[in-house]
């Protein structure tokens, strides 16, 4: 079907009957451009790191709400990776594992974030992180939603909100998921 309908983005399940979803999605990016959005129940380390290996763009449980399968689509469909929080901390830990963190002394009162270019890094150094947006990076690192971060640190979702937009503006980032990598790998949450 996919070849014959050609769509934007497929939606790929792991545990296909006749079929290994894994297996599915490598014939997939082999053959066209179409993305593929794992959409599956299987949140092992081993299913998320193999759709990933396979070439998946993105990847869902399919306990997701139908507003944030329709966000998942749109950004996958975008070109972008759309990563569910509940299997978030796999992809970051393995992140973690393949670019060391590098170590930084207990009195250093702010981390350098490693930019693309000298303009962005400018940006950090001058709208450096708040406190409270540092925890919000911290929660969205540990795999939290929206509505997880507001109860935990006692805000409303549209202030969650608020923070998680200024920590992508000043990070320079796209996505959560590129925020939290950016994060790890640069040693701003550890």
């Amino acid at each position: 079907m996919i070849s014959q309908l050609n769509p934007d983005v497929a939606l790929v399940d792991i545990g296909l009957p006749d079929l290994d979803g894994i297996e599915l999605t490598q014939r997939i990016k082999q053959s066209s451009a179409v993305k593929v959005l794992i959409l599956t129940m299987h949140k092992s380390e081993d299913s998320v790191l193999a759709a990933f290996a396979a070439g998946a763009d993105s990847y869902a449980l399919k306990d997701i709400n139908f507003e944030d399968l329709l966000q998942a689509i749109q950004i996958t469909y975008e070109g972008n990776t759309w990563i569910d929080p509940a299997i978030a901390r796999i992809v970051l830990q393995k992140a973690r594992q393949s670019y060391p963190i590098p170590h930084t002394s207990e009195n250093s009162p702010r981390v350098e974030i490693e930019s693309i270019t000298p303009d962005v890094q400018k940006l950090i150094d001058i709208y450096p992180l708040t406190e409270r947006e540092m925890n919000v990076l911290e929660l969205i690192v540990a795999g939290c939603n929206n509505a997880q971060i507001a109860e935990k640190l006692y805000i409303t979702v549209g202030t969650v909100k608020t923070h998680v937009r200024n920590i992508l503006n000043k990070l320079s980032v796209d996505d959560r998921t590129q925020a939290a990598v950016r994060a790890l790998r640069s040693g701003l949450v550890g």
